[in-house]
């Protein structure tokens, strides 16, 4: 009779079990979570956790997501791939036999290239190797700096003003026997290479056969964040758990206008994390945040903690943590935030209107003003957090920063990168506000893009802002800055810019063999020179020769900058007088760790833009620029380029392949 009860009572439990879980979608749990566990296994599974987290807590008075995990696929992933440059003008050559050239040929064939070993042997085009570092956090479709380079044992001398066609981008590795392995294809790469400057070195051929093509690769997937459970925390319950307590500060709505968490459960150990648009630009301080989620407080202890915080907030000592766990709780803590704001330490007042920033309040905008003009060590920060808040204050002391400043002393500040930092915050708050006048340069009779000009009404003394990483870009700080006669430089090797002394005319010329000539006269304006070198087919790293020679020669208004941008892991020399803290000095970030609306500049020191192969030739006439062209037999050397060989027809093909795809 007993055995016959407790089959009955089995049956029900099971009926009863199978309508829960058939109201399930089992596609939306995690695969550990489908795991048939009887209800007395999930109970001793939930006490573990729970003595866990007691025994836990005992020793840590607020336990935080950070005591429990750590963060994942935060490392940058190496992509590689064979690539073919054109337009090299003689400076290519055939590549020797190698793997590289077999898996070039195949790609080439697999495009619809019936005769690829004709093109591969011109020598206008070479091969190269073609690398680039997939960063964390990136989304689909988005930019990212690629490097190219003359494999060795190639005769290839200089990839100067050669155009990369598109190549595909995997993970990679070269087996011995086997040949070049790939993975996924994670992206792609093509556009105009920048080789690396020569400049003091006896022999900078080896420099020549690499370069950087800025932005030229596009990611094909987003990488998102992940959460990784310690292993003595690991479990599908805490898992779970530690994902909901995320979801509850972040979240999004999707196109239905529902909810939807920002964290995911994938597996007993693994949370899939998105990243809240206003930190997509900062995303080590949404880490960092999200470290300092509290994870079992109740809403009494979570009271007494933010009492506590409070006074934290108003010691510079503990002020960066306390503001960081404020902002993990969220607009519950903003009152708290903003009587930090009028705190008489600036490192007080620094951390709490980054805090409110990334809450969404338009207060902090002055206080992050005033820190990004008197303290270059919180620079960086300041406008990382301006750029969050769009609010039209925030816009208008943004255009005002791109000006000459004046400190607290009365001091005039004319830095470079506090100006460019406060342009480069603005276009990533609203990429279309009219005070950037942005404007697309173009290749020449076509619609592909090749770099951004933007011609700001600026006070203060006139910039010229060249971009090296990223993005192809040239900032003019003062609408009107014109060039200085006489002057002759070049843009690139076949477009020539000259200036008779005391004239306010430039003169642009083109001299290509197999090309009509051109010529055109324009102003001295710095931009209408630029726009006119691009109309003549001059890409973004031959406009940046153009200035850079034109700088050397003290052709230019005001002076040429590169890459100035404000950078974290600087000192900070406490000023204030509280005799606890007076005079310390602190280290305000992680030089690796900025946030990402500005390049690391860490990751690659020692590229520098090139004047170019012919700096010797710059004052040349354009007689003497045509003559140059010749052997020492008074024969042109470019002759056989004035007829269309086979090799340069079946590149003509391919190149036009590349612009319908």
């Amino acid at each position: 009779m007993k055995a016959f009860r407790h089959s009955i009572c089995l049956t029900l439990s099971l009926l009863l079990a199978g309508s829960i879980v058939g109201c399930q979608d089992f596609k939306l749990l995690p695969s550990k979570l489908l795991r048939s566990q009887s209800p007395d296994k999930q109970d001793e599974e939930a006490e573990k956790d729970d003595e866990k987290d007691n025994e836990f807590e005992t020793k840590v008075e607020t336990p935080m997501v950070g005591d429990y995990a750590g963060f994942a696929n935060l490392n940058l992933v190496t992509l590689e791939g064979v690539g073919l440059v054109v337009g090299l003008d003689g400076a290519g050559s055939d590549p020797p036999p190698s793997s590289y050239r077999e898996v070039l040929a195949d790609d080439m064939r697999r495009r619809g290239i019936d005769d690829p070993e004709t093109i591969l042997r011109s020598p206008n085009t070479a091969l190269v190797i073609v690398r680039a570092y997939l960063p964390p956090m990136i989304r689909k479709g988005e930019a990212f700096d690629v490097e190219v380079r003359v494999p060795d044992g190639d005769t290839t001398s200089s990839l100067n003003g050669g155009w990369l066609l598109e190549t595909e981008l995997s993970e990679s590795a070269i087996i011995p026997g086997q040949g070049v392995m790939k993975g996924h294809i994670l992206g792609k790469a093509k556009g105009p290479i920048m080789v690396t400057s020569g400049e003091g070195k006896s022999d900078n051929t080896g420099l020549k056969r690499r370069g950087k093509i800025l932005g030229g690769g596009a990611s094909k997937k987003d990488r998102d964040l992940r959460i990784q459970l310690r292993s003595d925390f690991r479990s599908v319950r805490q898992s779970k758990r530690i994902a909901d307590k995320i979801g509850q500060r972040f979240f999004a709505y999707n196109e239905s206008g529902l909810r939807e968490p920002l964290a995911k459960a994938l597996t007993d150990q693994t949370i899939e994390l998105k990243v809240l648009p206003r930190y997509k630009d900062n995303y080590p301080r949404y880490r960092e945040v999200i470290r300092n989620i509290a994870f079992r407080e109740t809403p009494v202890a979570r009271h007494v903690r933010m009492e506590k915080l409070k006074s934290q907030l108003l010691d510079p000592d503990t002020t960066e943590l306390a503001t960081l766990q404020l902002e993990a709780i969220g607009n519950e803590a903003i009152p708290i935030l903003k009587t930090g704001l009028k705190h008489p330490d600036l490192e007080v007042r620094f951390n709490a209107a980054v805090a409110l920033a990334y809450l969404g309040q338009a207060e902090a905008a002055p206080v992050l003003g005033e820190v990004a003009v008197n303290e270059r060590a919180f620079r960086v920060y300041a406008l990382a957090a301006l750029s969050t808040i769009d609010d039209g204050e925030a816009h208008l002391l943004l255009r005002k920063l791109t000006n000459s400043q004046t400190d607290n002393t009365g001091k005039i500040v004319d830095s470079a990168e506090l100006r460019y930092g406060a342009f480069r915050a603005l276009w990533t708050l609203d990429k279309r506000d009219p005070y950037l006048n942005g404007e697309m340069m173009h290749e020449a009779n076509s619609d592909r893009e090749l770099f951004a000009l933007h011609t700001l009404p600026t006070t203060g003394d006139p910039i010229i802002h060249l971009t090296q990483h990223r993005r192809s870009e040239i900032v003019l700080f003062g609408e009107g800055q014109q060039f200085k006669t006489p002057l002759a430089v070049r843009a690139g090797n076949h477009i020539l810019v000259t200036a008779q002394p005391a004239t306010d005319r430039i003169v642009i010329s083109r001299y290509q063999a197999g090309q009509p000539d051109k010529r055109k006269e324009v102003s001295t304006r710095v931009a209408d020179v630029i726009r006119t070198a691009v109309e003549f087919g001059a890409s973004y790293p031959d406009v940046a020769q153009l200035l850079l020679q034109a700088a050397k020669q003290q052709n230019l208004s005001g002076r040429i900058e590169i890459d100035a941008l404000p950078q974290g892991g600087r000192e900070y020399v406490r000023k204030d007088d509280s005799a606890k803290s007076n005079g310390k000095k602190v280290r305000v970030g992680n030089a690796n760790l900025v946030p990402n609306f500005v390049p690391n500049l860490k990751d690659d020191g020692n590229t520098k833009l090139s004047e170019g192969d012919a700096v010797e030739k710059q004052t040349a006439a354009p007689d003497e620029l045509a003559q140059s062209e010749t052997d020492s037999n008074g024969t042109a050397s470019v002759a056989d380029a004035r007829n269309s060989t086979a090799a340069d027809d079946a590149q003509r093909r391919w190149f036009e392949f590349w612009k319908r795809k």
